[in-house]
C-alpha cells in the first residue's frame, strides 16, 4: 500500500448479543481514497462501516475488541470522547433524513453546534457546501424553504453538505445510493470521486458495478471476515480468493 492509511483497523471483534459479528478485522484503509465494501447480505458490512465512527455504541448488548485507529488515535480507548472523533466523519445513510427546517438551517446546524454564530461566517460555509454538493444553483433563491420540499436525490446532497458543514476527514456511505433514481445515483457517484481529493471515503454497497465505478480499493467481506482486500480492477477481475471469485461471478448472493 503506497498510501499512508487513516484507519488502521487491528484485531477487531465485535459480538452483538450472542453472535459474533466481525472476526479478527484487520485492516488499513488508506487516505484521500474511495474504499468500497462488498459483500452477501447480513456478512458485517454495516456493522463494519458503523465500528469506524463509533456508531455501535448506540446498540444495546455490543463487545467490542480490538482498535480502530483514526488519526493514530484508538477510538475505543475508554478516555476517548466520542463526540471528537463523530466529527472526524461525515455518515451518509441510505436514506436520507433532512431536519425539519430551511436548506439553509440543515446546513448551518453542525456549525451553529460547535461554536460557529457569525452570520457571515455560515452564510460562507453554506453556500461552499452546497455548491461542493452541486445543490447551489438549485437552491440558491429558496434556502429558507423547508429541506423536506426537496427530491429525495436533492435530500441526500443536502445531508451529505450537511455532514460536510462541519469539517470531517472521512466520508462514510451506508448504500447511500439505493433509495435514489439512476440521475441521483450518478450524481452521488460523481460527487464521491471528486470529494476523494479532499476525504477518506468508505463506502458499503451491493452493486458490483457501482463498486467498480467509484473505488480505488474493495474489501470483500464474507461472515464477518475480510477474504480479500485489493485494487479495484485487480480484486474483481482477477481475484486472488476462491470465495471472491464465486462472489463477484455471482455464485454467492
Amino acid at each position: 500500500m503506497t498510501n499512508n492509511p487513516h484507519i488502521s483497523i487491528q484485531q477487531l471483534n465485535v459480538t452483538i448479543g450472542n453472535q459474533h459479528i466481525l472476526k479478527d478485522i484487520s485492516i488499513n484503509i488508506p487516505n484521500k481514497k474511495v474504499i468500497s465494501i462488498i459483500g452477501p447480505s447480513g456478512c458485517g458490512k454495516t456493522t463494519l462501516l458503523k465500528s469506524f465512527n463509533r456508531l455501535l455504541d448506540d446498540t444495546a448488548d455490543v463487545k467490542v475488541t480490538g482498535k480502530v485507529l483514526v488519526d493514530n488515535e484508538n477510538i475505543y480507548d475508554p478516555d476517548v470522547e466520542v463526540t471528537h472523533i463523530r466529527k472526524k466523519m461525515g455518515l451518509l445513510s441510505q436514506r436520507p433524513y433532512p431536519l425539519p427546517m430551511s436548506i439553509y438551517d440543515n446546513v448551518a446546524y453542525g456549525p451553529r453546534i460547535h461554536g460557529t454564530r457569525k452570520k457571515a461566517d455560515l452564510d460562507g460555509i453554506v453556500e461552499t457546501q452546497l455548491k461542493a454538493t452541486g445543490l447551489w444553483n438549485e437552491v440558491k433563491d429558496r434556502l429558507s424553504a423547508p429541506a423536506t420540499r426537496l427530491s429525495i436525490g436533492q435530500q441526500q446532497r443536502l445531508c451529505l453538505a450537511r455532514g460536510l458543514a462541519v469539517e470531517p476527514e472521512i466520508i462514510l456511505g451506508d448504500e447511500s445510493t439505493s433509495a435514489l433514481d439512476p440521475v441521483s445515483t450518478s450524481i452521488i457517484e460523481d460527487l464521491f470521486i471528486r470529494l476523494k481529493e479532499q476525504y477518506t471515503i468508505v463506502l458499503v454497497t451491493h452493486i458490483l458495478r457501482q463498486a467498480r465505478r467509484v473505488s480505488d480499493y474493495i474489501i470483500f467481506v464474507y461472515m464477518g471476515r475480510i477474504i480479500e482486500f485489493g485494487p479495484t480492477e485487480e480484486l474483481l477481475l482477477n481475484p486472488k480468493e476462491e470465495l471472491t471469485k464465486e462472489y463477484v461471478k455471482g455464485y454467492i448472493s
